[in-house]
């Protein structure tokens, strides 16, 4: 991870900041290139999500969603995203930029046709208050990332343990079926889902000083986007466990 105080804090702007005319210090100008960094990412990523609602709700609308919640179409839909994410994650040396769009937005595409099902056991009421509400905690969670002074990276081997943990808990808990247990599961995901919020985007901020003006740089902005994505996902279906109402 980059040093970040290899940049003189004196000459650091604000998230957003405009340069000023005339000379301007190196460091104002590689803030605005990392502001554009980052407001891309952010672009990229809640285009995703967006096409994934709209996705999940035609498609729940139409009636097809009922064909993805049993059979042999379940385990399609459910595991063609991560086949994806696998395809992006390992791939993205070799992939072209454009290559990694159209992943992207393929992913975000599989992903509204997962998704679909939610609308067959939580109303849509519920599902939007969720979705506003993970909506305004993610941008919260994401701003304090940015700004904080605070060294972050320290949490993520803690984090990814976390998430590891609750895949295993999950999975377990398929056989026991017990409601307790999945409130726990629900409550532990939401946490350790906002600590990664905060978490990548810090992480996506230092990173920009390794490729800044590289060609990586494009690449990096769409699997920063995947990784935000992850995390908005991930956060909102795991509080909908306690905000949905059911059918």
């Amino acid at each position: 991870m980059a040093d970040w105080n290899e940049s003189p804090r004196t000459q650091q702007q604000g998230f957003g900041s405009v340069p000023r005319t005339g000379s301007l210090p190196a460091g104002v100008t590689f803030d605005e290139g990392l502001r554009k960094h980052m407001l891309s990412i952010y672009n990229y990523m809640t285009s995703g999500v967006l096409l994934t609602g709209i996705i999940a709700l035609l498609t729940a609308r139409s009636g097809l969603a009922i064909s993805f919640a049993s059979g042999p179409l379940m385990w399609l839909v459910a595991l063609s995203p991560l086949a994806v994410v696998m395809a992006m994650s390992f791939g993205a040396n070799r992939f072209s930029k454009t290559t990694l769009q159209a992943l992207f937005w393929g992913f975000a595409v599989l992903m509204g046709l997962s998704l679909s099902t939610i609308f067959l056991v939580y109303t849509g009421e519920s599902i939007a208050a969720t979705f506003f509400a993970t909506a305004g905690a993610f941008a919260g969670l994401s701003l304090f990332g940015y700004t904080t002074k605070k060294d972050l990276s320290g949490w993520g081997s803690f984090l990814i343990m976390g998430v590891v943990g609750l895949i295993i808990a999950m999975v377990i808990n398929i056989f026991l079926g017990s409601g307790t247990m999945a409130l726990v599961i629900s409550f532990l995901g939401v946490l350790i889902f906002a600590g990664l919020t905060a978490y990548d985007t810090q992480r996506l901020k230092t990173e920009y000083g390794h490729y800044r003006g590289t060609e990586w740089a494009g690449k990096a902005v769409i699997l920063g986007a995947l990784n935000l994505y992850l995390d908005f996902i991930n956060m909102f279906l795991f509080l909908l466990r306690f905000m949905g109402s059911r059918e």
